[in-house]
């Protein structure tokens, strides 16, 4: 870990680490750093903040660190650290929650994944279900990465494994229902906490 100036670390920052906690249904207090769940974690090596490190600096309020942050973005949300954690500590649900709170508080440190998730969504949402070559188009276009599938794409369409048929469910007005409730949820929550944070200032 780095090196952290905990006379630093505001009220502010502290309750904020306390609300991402809240939204991932987890008590920090109960993680006692095991390491378990960085252990197990196939994607530790590539993280700048481990599994266990993003938790203990949410426990001690360094809540800027946790923001800014890749590791929660490019989580594979596997769930092999909340099922290895000893204590039950929901570690899958606390990187969700960073997320969330990072790109709210405007930060992107992994742009491409935000734009995975924005179009991945909007395609669901759209279709009721993923048209996986059309969200690969649509990534590829906004995130700057033009040609990248292109070899790929052409083997695949020659194979027969993917086409051009754009697949919708018949239930897909009830599944964009679903993501407007979730999405307007987080919208008021995320309202509701900045009318706090205004309130305490």
């Amino acid at each position: 870990m780095r090196f952290l100036d905990l006379s630093a670390i505001s009220d502010a920052d502290k309750q904020a680490c306390e609300a991402i906690a809240r939204d991932a249904g987890v008590n920090l207090k109960d993680c006692y750093q095991c390491g378990k769940c960085t252990a197990g974690c196939p994607l530790a090596e590539s993280m700048d903040l481990v599994p266990r490190e993003v938790i203990r600096y949410l426990q001690l309020g360094a809540v800027d660190v946790v923001l800014e942050a890749k590791t929660p973005w490019i989580c594979a949300q596997c769930v092999v650290c909340s099922s290895r954690c000893p204590q039950n500590v929901d570690i899958c649900s606390v990187m969700r929650a960073v997320r969330l709170a990072s790109k709210h508080a405007g930060k992107r440190p992994v742009p491409e994944a935000d734009i995975f998730d924005d179009e991945f969504i909007a395609n669901v949402r759209a279709h009721g279900v993923s048209n996986e070559q059309y969200l690969a188009a649509a990534y590829n276009v906004k995130s700057g990465h033009f040609v990248q599938d292109m070899g790929n794409a052409t083997r695949m369409l020659k194979r027969g494994m993917v086409g051009v048929a754009m697949h919708n469910t018949k239930g897909r007005a009830n599944v964009a229902a679903l993501v407007d409730r979730a999405l307007a949820a987080d919208s008021t929550r995320r309202a509701q906490a900045d009318e706090g944070k205004g309130g305490e200032a």
